[in-house]
């Protein structure tokens, strides 16, 4: 039986895989095992609810986007992270 994730699910997925590091918005993609219409969707409502900051270079005539966790983002990750802890679902 396929179990499917969570809006939550993979919103946290996304933030823990900024928090580690992937800043592009493919590699982002990859990692979370999505395909491009929804990580863009995730990234937006992210960007938008302050939990991840973007940047964006020009280079020729594209832009380059990089993500990066804020504070407020961090914040939310330990909240769920804890409160797995306390559920201690596996």
């Amino acid at each position: 039986m396929s179990l499917r994730r969570s809006r939550l699910d993979i919103q946290l997925e996304v933030l823990n895989t900024v928090r580690d590091g992937v800043d592009k918005p493919t590699r982002i993609m990859y990692a979370a095992n999505m395909s491009w219409n929804p990580v863009r969707k995730i990234l937006d409502s992210l960007v938008d609810g302050g939990l991840l900051s973007m940047t964006s270079t020009a280079v020729g005539n594209r832009s380059k986007k990089r993500y990066e966790i804020t504070e407020k983002g961090i914040s939310v990750l330990n909240y769920f992270e804890g409160a797995k802890e306390l559920v201690d679902l596996r």
